[in-house]
């Protein structure tokens, strides 16, 4: 159960364009009907009918991550609890839920990030009940003694010490520590390594988490594949049905804004030479052109297919990779340009070249036809992709915590087709600011180099 890794280009997850409600018009980019339903205790369920015979993928959506760990000294828990789930309940152990996962020929796990933990398996559409009974039950009835807690929050800090003996999750955890100042994103899914330390001790803590957060208005049953709305509804009612409401709701802080350019170092002769630029970008909208623009400039400036690449990657030979993109966050992040080098010594150089074609763009624009292979490069690229009743829930699952709701890529994705050159250039010119930047950086120098 490892957090899953975000990629910056998450653009090709948002060419999905999925029907109404009652069954309406669908792109064809996205040729399934999304049905939803609304339990009266506030859970969602969400059902897309998907030619996979015999294969159901069972996705639950808790839209509670490290962005909800408030208060001091508790963080690390969201990501505990991806762990913790899968300890047992009474009625079904870890031996017997694993054991039951293979007589119905099922794979699960479940990953965490800043703003959600996903639960998800795939396995047995005839054995959809069977699905929904493992999951309501340690949903609504995780029960686990304080050694249990121990060994598990054990186990959590000795991921911590594997995962940060990486130097790029080190930059990681100190670019975002330096980025913010009060948001809850100052800290990773991992949380602060004081708290990982301390975790065993807070077994009450735990609790109070789970019961805030493991509750229906916090979560999306979603089912993709070889079933009917009817019968996916049937059973939520079935199995969810009397799960109780909460009442909490967090006080996420606002972060203030920033006013100079700040800088995150990481010194290692042993690794290669690193440079990311993050600028803080604003909250995903789904009917933002600010979103959509930003989204289209990551792909004309910085993939594989840009100028800057072909320049810097190909050419020039200075960066052994390049590529940056917006993630798409429930609250303001970070829109983040990243280069692995070859020489540390061209660090500044590759800042500067990153700067130059975002002022580039600013002051000249970009080439129609561009912009015009941009778009439909992302809206076909990314229909290819959608060959699984897995991909299809991945894709619905991020539009869910994103946004609470799995149509909303669709409307995204329309207005990415509105975009125009002048939207391209006042959004860049709004976010790529220097007093809104943090460099950060890896090198065998004490300090980054970088101005």
């Amino acid at each position: 159960m490892k957090i899953l890794k975000i990629l910056p280009l998450i653009l090709l997850t948002l060419a999905c364009v999925p029907g109404d409600k009652d069954g309406g018009q669908v792109d064809d980019v996205f040729p399934y009907t999304i049905h939803q339903k609304a339990l009266p205790n506030g859970l969602n369920v969400v059902t897309v009918p998907y030619e996979s015979p015999g294969i159901a993928s069972f996705y639950i959506v808790v839209r509670a991550g490290s962005r909800e760990e408030v208060e001091p000294g508790k963080t690390g828990f969201a990501h505990f609890f991806e762990h913790m789930m899968f300890r047992g309940t009474d009625k079904y152990p870890t031996d017997v839920y694993n054991k039951n996962l293979k007589s119905i020929g099922a794979a699960a796990n479940a990953n965490t990030w800043l703003d959600r933990t996903v639960y998800h398996m795939t396995g047995n559409a005839k054995m959809l009940d069977k699905m929904f009974d493992m999951e309501a039950d340690r949903f609504q009835n995780l029960n686990y003694s304080v050694h249990g807690f121990k060994t598990e929050a054990g186990a959590v800090k000795g991921e911590y010490t594997k995962n940060y003996a990486s130097p790029m999750m080190q930059l990681n955890e100190k670019t975002v520590n330096v980025a913010f100042d009060k948001h809850t994103y100052k800290h990773t899914t991992m949380g602060f390594w004081d708290d990982v330390v301390e975790m065993p001790n807070q077994y009450e803590y735990s609790l109070m988490f789970f019961d805030r957060f493991y509750r229906p208005e916090y979560s999306t049953i979603l089912v993709v594949g070889d079933v009917t709305p009817d019968l996916v509804n049937s059973l939520a009612e079935k199995y969810f049905g009397d799960w109780e409401r909460g009442s909490y709701v967090p006080e996420i802080p606002v972060e203030p804004e920033q006013t100079e350019t700040r800088f995150a170092h990481i010194q290692n002769a042993n690794f290669p030479p690193y440079l990311s630029l993050n600028y803080k970008s604003p909250a995903f909208d789904p009917d933002s052109k600010e979103s959509a623009s930003l989204s289209v400039i990551s792909q004309i400036l910085f993939s594989q297919k840009s100028e800057l690449y072909k320049k810097l990657v190909i050419e020039e030979r200075k960066c052994r990779y390049l590529g940056g993109g917006a993630m798409f966050t429930r609250d303001p992040y970070l829109f983040s340009v990243r280069s692995s080098l070859h020489n540390p010594d061209d660090l500044q150089t590759v800042k500067d070249e990153i700067i130059k074609s975002i002022q580039d763009l600013i002051d000249n624009g970009v080439d129609q036809k561009v912009l015009s292979d941009t778009k439909s490069h992302v809206k076909y690229d990314f229909a290819t992709g959608l060959d699984s009743s897995t991909a299809i829930a991945e894709v619905l699952s991020y539009s869910i915590w994103a946004t609470g709701d799995p149509e909303a890529f669709g409307r995204f994705f329309n207005l990415i087709e509105t975009i125009t050159v002048e939207d391209l250039q006042a959004t860049a010119k709004k976010y790529f600011i220097p007093e809104h930047l943090t460099i950060s950086t890896i090198s065998p120098e004490e300090e980054g180099g970088v101005l």
